[in-house]
């Protein structure tokens, strides 16, 4: 792979943008608040579904749908507020709270996965109380537990707080809280109860142990007291774990894990060591293509999996692709994680496709990011199989070439101040034999239109040297791995004899010194056709 270091701000810009995004999709909330006398005492009532509401015939509509599983979220867990809040979390041994902000649209997005997680743990006989509390409407009790952004997840133990570090589906709420508040491991022993766990979980791992005891056993639940995402099961009967993994063969020690995807039954052929089992399972536990969300993108993003291929496409264009991806995938499972964004998403498709210049593409993009060095990769050519397996191999051999976005090239033609594209760099400045004075700039940038006025008037002062190029280029939309700059505006001058070593020059210097220096730099020949008067006039800085 071509290694000069590419701009690696961008793509630590897109992974924080990416994060800051997740609170822009629309929603709302409204909030009820229980009456702290009978706070604890209701508790039981609070988490019982209205029977008559499950029975539902008709189905509503989506946006009343939303609304009533809001309305849920908000019944059956816990309301806190200034006068109850540190009572709760002292009166109890585990509290898991919530956070939140009416106006935060993610807040809202994430109520009623915490309800349902809520249900599922009361229905499990877990001893955990969730409750939530409007860190706006009570920002004294807020500032007590330390809630500063929303939403915030914290767990309580005996008083003391950690931070939440699973994932934010329903599922993942049970198996993050079952773990921190109970076994690690949950046993099966029976062939019922086998198919009671198997109803109720769509990824897990599954061990087969002669005896709960011993050296292998004993890494098998480090491992599961390691590992905040899945949840661990555990059999001493070839029949309880056939249920479970119905290939497994006969032995005395087996670990397997399982997903809900074609690569559904996946056996771990290790030493049973707890940094080999987590290995096992990071390199594992996505599917073999990745459908982007909002509930996911935290895992996608912090994947130890540092080659990432992403897809984006339209919806029904993504499920056409689909068997073709899972094929490719297939071939590069473990070393490669392939992601599908649906490009409509904006709040998760924009940020990437921004950092190649393709922002307004509605056309499926394939690109691919090496975040072991910083770097990102674009398919250039059609989206088939062939193409696709090509496009990985060189992104896992490290034989591609970084992409650097550029707009398209321009005309420069009888202009005094010559415009440059990440395409043209090469050509206009580093391979010029003249030197050259470059202004970087941004359009965002509010100082960088002071600079510009400058440049003109020092472009249109020099004209006559005809070794000497004036040269802006927009870094929002061009790149170069030559060219990393992080402040704008900023002026460049390039020596024609070392075109690899640029002077930078102070923005804030006046033109008077800007003109002084070009003139000791530039030893040229300056065009002999004498002015006229009325352009000497006009040449005067």
């Amino acid at each position: 792979m071509f290694r000069a270091k590419p701009f690696s701000r961008f793509i630590c810009f897109s992974v924080t943008l990416l994060l800051l995004l997740r609170c822009f999709v629309s929603a709302a909330a409204s909030d009820t608040i229980v009456d702290d006398e009978d706070d604890l005492k209701g508790y039981e009532e609070l988490l019982a579904l209205d029977e008559e509401e499950e029975r539902e015939g008709p189905q509503v509509r989506s946006s009343e749908a939303g609304a009533e599983v809001l309305s849920k979220a908000q019944r059956i867990v816990l309301e806190l507020n200034n006068d109850n809040t540190k009572r709760v979390i002292d009166d109890n041994e585990f509290v898991l709270l919530l956070g939140y902000a009416p106006w935060c649209p993610r807040s809202a997005e994430l109520m009623p996965q915490f309800a349902e997680a809520a249900t599922t743990l009361k229905e499990m006989g877990s001893p955990l109380l969730l409750a939530k509390l409007d860190a706006e409407s009570y920002p004294k009790a807020a500032s007590l537990l330390g809630i500063r952004g929303f939403p915030t997840l914290l767990l309580f133990v005996n008083g003391s707080s950690q931070v939440y570090t699973g994932g934010f589906s329903a599922e993942d709420i049970v198996i993050w809280a079952r773990k921190k508040t109970g076994a690690p491991v949950i046993r099966l022993s029976s062939v019922t109860e086998a198919e009671k766990f198997l109803e109720n979980n769509t990824m897990f791992v599954i061990g087969l142990f002669e005896r709960f005891e011993g050296p292998d056993y004993e890494e098998f639940v480090k491992a599961a007291n390691a590992d905040n995402e899945t949840q661990f099961a555990e059999a001493c009967g070839i029949e309880v774990a056939k249920v479970l993994f119905p290939d497994i063969k006969p032995k005395n020690l087996f670990l397997g894990l399982v997903k809900s995807e074609p690569e559904k039954y996946t056996t771990f052929e290790d030493t049973f060591v707890k940094e080999k089992i987590l290995q096992f399972l990071e390199n594992n536990k996505f599917p073999l293509v990745t459908m982007l969300t909002e509930l996911n993108s935290v895992k996608v993003y912090s994947s130890s999996i540092k080659l990432q291929v992403y897809i984006f496409a339209e919806a029904n264009d993504l499920k056409n692709f689909l068997l073709l991806l899972q094929d490719v995938a297939r071939k590069f499972k473990s070393k490669i994680m392939f992601v599908c964004v649906d490009i409509a998403e904006g709040n998760l498709a924009k940020p990437f496709l921004t950092l190649f210049g393709l922002e307004e593409s509605e056309q499926t993009v394939v690109t691919a990011f090496d975040y072991r060095i910083n770097s990102k990769y674009l398919l250039e050519s059609d989206l088939t199989p062939s193409n696709l397996e090509e496009f990985c191999s060189g992104l896992l051999s490290g034989t591609l070439s970084p992409y650097f976005k550029s707009q398209p090239m321009p005309n420069n033609k009888g202009e005094t101040i010559q415009t440059i594209v990440g395409r043209t760099f090469d050509d206009l400045v580093l391979s010029s034999l003249q030197h050259v004075l470059l202004e970087v700039h941004t359009p965002w940038c509010i100082k960088c239109k002071t600079t510009s006025k400058q440049i003109e008037k020092l472009a249109k002062h020099f004209r006559r040297f005809d070794n000497l190029i004036f040269g802006r280029i927009d870094a929002s939309s061009n790149e170069h791995p030559k060219l990393q700059i992080t402040d704008y505006p900023t002026l460049l001058f390039y020596p024609s004899g070392d075109k690899l070593n640029p002077i930078k020059q102070a923005t804030k210097s006046s033109l008077k010194e800007l003109a002084a220096f070009i003139n000791k730099n530039v030893k040229g020949t300056e065009d002999r056709r004498q002015p006229s008067e009325e352009e000497a006039t006009k040449d005067e800085l």
